[in-house]
C-alpha cells in the first residue's frame, strides 16, 4: 500500500483519540471547570453536530481547493482547536475548541477517502480505505486508553495539547508524501449537489445511519453493562474494552478485503452478522466469558461495515463522490447520536440492560432493510 495511506492513518488515529477520549475524561473537565456532568456532556455532543454541519460546509467551500493544500489545511484546523481545548481557561473556550476540530472531520475523511482510492487500482480501493480507517479503530485501543490514562495523571488539558501535536504531525506527514492533486474538473458545487439527487445516494446514506447507529444503543452504556450485568470490576471492564478495540481492528481489516472481492455481499453480510451478535449479546452479557466473546465480535462487525459503507456511497454518488463521501461521515455520527438517544430512553424508562442490546439489533435491521433494497435492481 502506498505511504500517503499511513499518513491519512497517523490523521484518524488522532481524529479518534479526540473524539472519544472526552468521554473518559468528562469527570475531571466538569470538576476543574465547575460545570455539572449533563454540561461536559455537550463537549460530546457539540463535537458531533461540528461533524455533521461541518461536513457539507467545509466539502462544497473547498471544491475548487488542491486536494493536498485542503488535506493539510483541514489538519492545520484540528491542531488549532485542540489547542485551544487544551489552553482552555474555562468551559466556553474548551466546547469552542472541540466544535473547530470537529469542522474537518467529516471533510478529511470524506475527500480523504476519495484520494485514499485514488492512490490503488480499483480492486484494492476497500483495503485502502480500511488502512485509512485502522487508525481510527487503533485509536480506541492505543489512543483513548492512554489518553485518559496521561488526563488522569496529569491533567486533561495535557492531553489535548499532545493530541493537537499529533494533528500537527500528521498535516506534517500529508504535505511531506502527498503530490499537489487538483480538484476533479467536475467537482463543481452543483455536481456535488446533484448527486445527492440519486437514490441509490439517500438509501447507502440510510445504512449507514440506522446500520452502524445501532452498534451505540449499545455501547454508549457498555460499562455500566459490563459492571452491573456482567458484574465486572473497573479494571475488567477495561480489559474487555481492549478486547473490543482489537475486534475493531480486525473487522476493518478482514472486511477491507472481502468489500474488494464483493461489496454486496459484504456489506450484507456484515450487517446480518451485526444484528445477529447484538441480539445474541442480549443472553451473554449476564456471563463473562460468553459476553466477552461476543463483544470481541460485536467490535468485528461493528469497524467491519465501515469499508463497504464508504465504498458502497462514492459508488452510488460517481462523479461526484466528495460531498456524499462527507456526508457518509457525517451519517456514522448522526447514527451515533442517536443510538445513544435511544440507549438513554430506554434506561431512562427502566427497561432492563437487554432490551438494548435487542432495540440495537433492531435498529441495525433498518440498515440492513436500505442496503438490500439499494443493492436490488428496484432502484437506478
Amino acid at each position: 500500500m502506498p505511504i500517503q495511506l499511513y499518513a491519512f492513518a497517523l490523521g484518524a488515529f488522532a481524529i479518534g483519540t479526540t473524539e472519544f477520549v472526552i468521554m473518559g475524561l468528562l469527570p475531571l473537565v466538569a470538576s476543574d471547570l465547575s460545570v455539572s456532568i449533563p454540561a461536559a456532556g455537550l463537549l460530546v455532543t457539540g463535537y458531533a453536530l461540528g461533524v455533521v454541519v461541518g461536513a457539507p460546509i467545509m466539502t462544497l467551500g473547498t471544491t475548487k481547493i488542491d486536494r493536498k493544500t485542503l488535506l493539510v489545511g483541514l489538519m492545520s484546523l484540528f491542531f488549532i482547536g485542540n489547542l485551544m481545548a487544551g489552553l482552555a481557561p474555562n468551559y466556553g473556550i474548551l466546547l469552542a475548541g472541540r466544535i473547530v476540530s470537529s469542522l474537518m472531520h467529516g471533510a478529511f475523511f470524506g475527500v480523504g477517502s476519495v484520494v485514499a482510492a485514488s492512490l490503488v487500482p480499483k480492486e484494492k480501493q476497500a483495503r485502502a480505505l480500511a488502512l485509512m480507517f485502522s487508525g481510527l479503530a487503533l485509536s480506541n485501543i492505543i489512543g483513548v486508553p492512554l489518553g485518559t490514562a496521561i488526563g488522569q495523571a496529569v491533567g486533561w488539558r495535557v492531553t489535548f495539547l499532545l493530541v493537537s501535536l499529533l494533528g500537527l504531525a500528521s498535516g506534517a506527514f500529508l504535505y511531506a508524501v502527498l503530490k499537489p492533486q487538483a480538484p476533479d474538473s467536475s467537482g463543481s458545487i452543483a455536481n456535488e449537489i446533484s448527486a445527492l439527487m440519486r437514490p441509490r445516494v439517500w438509501l447507502a446514506l440510510g445504512t449507514t445511519t440506522f446500520g452502524f447507529g445501532g452498534v451505540f444503543v449499545v455501547w454508549t452504556y457498555i460499562a455500566p453493562i459490563l459492571g452491573t450485568a456482567t458484574g465486572l470490576s473497573p479494571e475488567w471492564i477495561t480489559g474487555v474494552l481492549f478486547i473490543f478495540g482489537i475486534g475493531l481492528t480486525l473487522g476493518n481489516h478482514v472486511m477491507g478485503q472481502w468489500a474488494d472481492k464483493s461489496l454486496s455481499i459484504a456489506l450484507i453480510g456484515v450487517l446480518v452478522a451485526l444484528i445477529v451478535l447484538m441480539a445474541l449479546f442480549s443472553f451473554t452479557m449476564a456471563l463473562f466469558i460468553p459476553a466477552t466473546i461476543t463483544i470481541f465480535l460485536i467490535g468485528m462487525a461493528a469497524f467491519g461495515t465501515i469499508p463497504p459503507l464508504q465504498i458502497g456511497i462514492m459508488q452510488a454518488a460517481e462523479g461526484a463522490p466528495n460531498l456524499s463521501s462527507a456526508l457518509n461521515i457525517a451519517a456514522f455520527n448522526l447514527g451515533n447520536a442517536g443510538g445513544a438517544w435511544i440507549g438513554g430512553l430506554l434506561i431512562g424508562a427502566s427497561f432492563p440492560f437487554p432490551a438494548l442490546a435487542l432495540a440495537g439489533a433492531c435498529v441495525s435491521s433498518i440498515g440492513l432493510v436500505f442496503a438490500l433494497i439499494s443493492r436490488s435492481d428496484l432502484v437506478r
